[in-house]
């Protein structure tokens, strides 16, 4: 090499750099001042080429490092995934625990925990193979027997757990130490949504039982394998946690999460919520009312609006109101209510109108059938049916048999701003009609109950959360209409109950499509419910931070940190050529 380098320089004679330099002082002033602009123009124009290739053949890439802080609404009690019952607690646990699945960007699933998995050919045996080399934030190693200790633990009657349900029946095989099989008494096709739940470390439970597990302190100082781990804890005067430092896991399943630190500060009102992220204590926020959102001055923010398959509607107790048995009632009241109205005014246009229990969007959903609100055909239909309006009551009745039905109901709802506002709108539209409605406001813990789980009530207005990949049978099946069940329009028709069970079976998309389509088609028909709305989930962030909006829709509020390794703030330039492709 040293001897063409030599050829070279004697075929073409290439002065030294002293020689340059003797050349350089021999010029003149002008000289001299020529050859150093055009020097000048040659390394700028230089420096401006190379930028320009490195531009064009280097992409822009996250890169580690940043800081969100973000304001919570309410304190964590159970940052355990059997046992959170707030939005805090589930925040907390979503960040701290992984689970075999996790939902992912598209509205689907994706591995976590598990290197893959095998469905039997009948849908009974599910099998799956944990990834190797995981380990716990203490830096222990996970193993099947943590994840037959969790669903254990879930199963048990005695820890009352919000998952059990999703468990049960449901017998828990170790194969070995990185292989679990989980066989089904019968064939439940959205059983891989059960997989998202977050693990528990046998060997930190283990001596905690059943009846203990809620007064641990692992509950407020959990060790999961999350993407992200405690790091540590502020806490006020009386003891109650203020803030939760938490930092990446660089031995994360799914690889280390670009930002490097979420600070969490939880309040006790929306209202101070608002205030410390009006004073930049916080720069992100979410569980905040339409109202409130438009209170928010600060400009360094952005808005990311996910929708929320959730199913807002009045359900009708027809066995504790006579008056709900007359169908041309429930379907005058439906006709009555102004659902653009209800989403305008109270939702501030951040939801969208819904006639069907399972909400567009999700899969099995019918098209939405449009506006079909008419005052007038309202009344037109219960003066067809024999309703006439007393002139001294201003009520409509109607003489059925030997008795009189007056119009007159209540309805139920819990003490938040928005479902009050709802609730009052109703009111209204229905009165037009010659309806009585009185409304009946209770906190959400005596909602539930007092009024909810012993079914009294006239008419109820209430949420349902639809997942994923729905199953309307534990809302609408008529096994469902006692408490616990959450059937509680108490809806009972043989032909939803038979499609509903099918539904339950059938691995095939489009055929459960078609089965989900004709109970909605029933459900229609029958009225047990008003449906009214789907509320979007709205997340305030900084202008810094991408990712986020990769996600299509979330099932719960905590989802919204399902994405969260894929999250970023900082970035760098690399070339093409060493950006790695996936699989």
């Amino acid at each position: 090499m040293k001897d063409i380098f030599s050829f070279l320089k004697k075929r073409i004679n290439t002065p030294s750099l002293q020689e340059i330099f003797c050349a350089i002082k021999n010029l003149g002033r002008n000289e001299k001042r020529i050859f150093f602009i055009l020097f000048i123009i040659f390394i700028l124009s230089a420096g401006v080429l190379i930028y320009k290739v490195n531009d064009k053949i280097s992409i822009t890439v996250p890169d580690n490092g940043g800081i969100i802080t973000e304001g919570i609404l309410g304190t964590p009690r159970f940052i355990n995934p059997l046992l959170a019952i707030s939005d805090a607690d589930r925040d907390m646990t979503s960040l701290i625990y992984s689970g075999l699945m996790r939902p992912d960007s598209s509205g689907g699933l994706e591995l976590d925990l598990a290197e893959k998995y095998d469905v039997s050919k009948d849908g009974l045996e599910y099998t799956f193979i944990l990834k190797p080399d995981l380990v716990w934030h203490d830096g222990e190693q996970i193993i099947v027997d943590d994840i037959i200790f969790t669903i254990q633990q879930a199963k048990d009657p005695i820890l009352k757990s919000p998952k059990r349900a999703g468990w049960e029946g449901v017998i828990v095989e170790k194969i070995d130490d990185r292989t679990v099989k989980f066989i089904l008494e019968k064939s439940y096709t959205p059983f891989l949504e059960n997989t998202i739940l977050g693990i528990l470390p046998q060997h930190l439970w283990k001596d905690a039982s059943s009846e203990l597990m809620t007064f641990s302190e692992l509950n407020i100082n959990p060790i999961g394998s999350g993407p992200f781990k405690i790091k540590s804890v502020d806490k006020d005067s009386s003891g109650i946690i203020k803030t939760y430092y938490l930092v990446s896991n660089k031995k994360f399943a799914l690889g280390q999460p670009y930002i490097k630190e979420i600070d969490l500060k939880f309040y006790a009102s929306e209202e101070k919520l608002i205030e410390a992220y009006q004073k930049g204590d916080v720069n992100s926020l979410s569980a905040i009312s339409p109202q409130t959102l438009e209170n928010i001055k600060r400009k360094d923010g952005k808005l990311e609006v996910f929708y929320l398959p959730r199913v807002f509607g009045i359900f009708f107790n027809q066995n504790n109101s006579k008056v709900f048995t007359q169908n041309e009632v429930r379907q005058a009241l439906n006709l009555a209510t102004d659902k653009k109205k209800i989403i305008d005014e109270v939702l501030k246009g951040l939801g969208s109108e819904i006639d069907s229990p399972i909400p567009h969007g999700v899969f099995g959903a019918k098209e939405y059938g449009g506006d079909i609100f008419s005052i007038e055909k309202a009344k037109e239909l219960l003066l067809k049916n024999g309703w006439k309006l007393n002139e001294e009551t201003g009520i409509l009745e109607k003489k059925d048999k030997k008795e009189i039905i007056i119009l007159e109901f209540s309805i139920a709802t819990s003490n938040m701003p928005e479902l009050k506002q709802t609730a009052e709108l109703i009111k209204s539209m229905w009165e037009a009609i010659g309806a009585k409605v009185n409304i009946k406001i209770f906190e959400i813990g005596d909602l539930n109950q007092n009024v909810i789980r012993p079914r009294k009530y006239d008419a109820i207005l209430f949420g349902e959360i639809v997942g994923r990949d729905p199953d309307p049978f534990v809302f609408w099946h008529s096994s469902q209409r006692n408490d616990p069940g959450l059937n509680i329009a108490l809806y009972a028709n043989i032909n939803a109950d038979k499609l509903l069970e099918k539904a339950r079976t059938i691995s095939d998309k489009e055929e459960r499509k078609e089965i989900y389509l004709q109970f909605q088609e029933e459900v229609e028909k029958d009225v047990p419910a008003i449906f009214l709305y789907s509320p979007y989930f709205v997340y305030v962030v900084p202008q810094s931070l991408n990712g986020v909006r990769e996600l299509e829709s979330i099932t719960t509020s905590s989802e919204r940190f399902a994405q969260v390794y894929k999250w970023y703030i900082k970035t760098s330039k690399i070339w093409k050529i060493f950006v790695k492709t996936e699989n």
